[in-house]
């Protein structure tokens, strides 16, 4: 089972169910103008958003600024959320795209963390040796590189956010059809890479050497 970022891995559903309805009461309470309801709801999320942040990038300054800037959203546009999604969905999608703009205006994105990974295609080195698991696993990193952003994002949202389809069609503003057909192609595409990045890096070759 996928946990979105804002549910650790031993929460329970009744868990989330309530630490959603404290982010509802504390986010009416913003959208009345109540700043230390909003304070509250900046502290815990912070961290959460620094988590999701830095699968873009590695910079703790760039991920401060982009945080500061969804949640100011979060605060002039507190009335406007209509309870469709989880507010944690809701502020992922506000900061995934206060991020995107960060990038599109000069911000350098961190390389693809090995953290994720496609599991599938990992999982189908479960019995090589360490060593061919470790190859793979570069491979994969490359691959993800190599795919268009709007692919690359949805398979980071989902292995590495751990975000369900739903959640990710409100985060990338589209059909949740739309999500699948892109996950679908990314996996296609991953898979169709393989051969060639493990053909250009033979073993025992580093990149870079003659």
């Amino acid at each position: 089972m996928r946990h979105s970022p804002d549910m650790a891995p031993h929460q329970q559903p009744d868990s989330v169910d309530q630490a959603d309805s404290q982010d509802r009461v504390e986010l009416r309470a913003a959208a009345a103008g109540n700043r230390e309801a909003f304070e509250q709801l900046y502290r815990r999320y912070f961290p959460r958003m620094t988590r999701f942040l830095r699968r873009f990038s590695a910079r703790d300054d760039v991920i401060e600024d982009v945080i500061n800037s969804a949640m100011w959203v979060v605060w002039n546009k507190a009335s406007a959320f209509r309870g469709e999604s989880r507010v944690g969905t809701w502020i992922t999608g506000i900061a995934y795209r206060c991020m995107l703009k960060a990038l599109r205006d000069g911000t350098p994105a961190a390389e693809v963390s090995q953290d994720g990974l496609v599991q599938s295609e990992l999982d189908e080195a479960s019995s090589a040796s360490p060593e061919a698991d470790d190859e793979l696993r570069d491979w994969v990193t490359k691959g993800l590189r190599l795919l268009p952003d709007d692919l690359r994002t949805t398979m980071e949202l989902a292995y590495l956010a751990g975000l369900s389809c739903a959640e990710i069609a409100t985060v990338m503003d589209c059909a949740e059809g739309t999500v699948k057909a892109r996950m679908f192609h990314a996996r296609l595409r991953l898979r169709n890479l393989m051969p060639a990045l493990a053909e250009s890096h033979p073993p025992g070759i580093e990149a870079g050497q003659a």
